[in-house]
């Protein structure tokens, strides 16, 4: 069901946690399943220096919480706004069908914390 990269990120979650005095904050859930993603960015000359997250759910909400964060860290924030639901899927090697829509708001969920960020900083992406 799931592929070796899912569990591994599962098992495994990388840069889970929060940063304190972020520079941008995005929260999104799915209700009808329960997933609710947090992450947190540090940006500094316009580039993901570093992001943590929270994410209450299932496996495959932790797994994908888990890859956005080693997808955009290090990104220019422009790049990292370019990254799409497909792309963390892809990273993953796949996800299940049922899981695809319920799952994978990570990208949402840095798209939220970027436009926090840009809101602070008063930019328009």
């Amino acid at each position: 069901m799931y592929s070796e990269k899912v569990m591994e990120h599962f098992s495994n979650p990388k840069n889970a946690g929060e940063i304190k005095n972020p520079s941008g904050v995005g929260t999104v859930g799915n209700p009808s399943c329960g997933d609710l993603m947090t992450i947190y960015i540090y940006v500094e000359d316009e580039i993901i220096k570093d992001i943590k997250f929270k994410t209450f759910g299932c496996g495959a909400a932790i797994a994908t919480s888990s890859m956005i964060t080693e997808l955009s860290k290090g990104k220019p924030i422009n790049e990292a706004l370019k990254i799409t639901k497909s792309d963390v899927a892809d990273a993953l090697d796949g996800l299940p069908p049922v899981k695809m829509h319920c799952s994978n708001l990570a990208a949402d969920a840095l798209h939220a914390a970027i436009a926090d960020y840009l809101e602070k900083q008063k930019i328009n992406p």
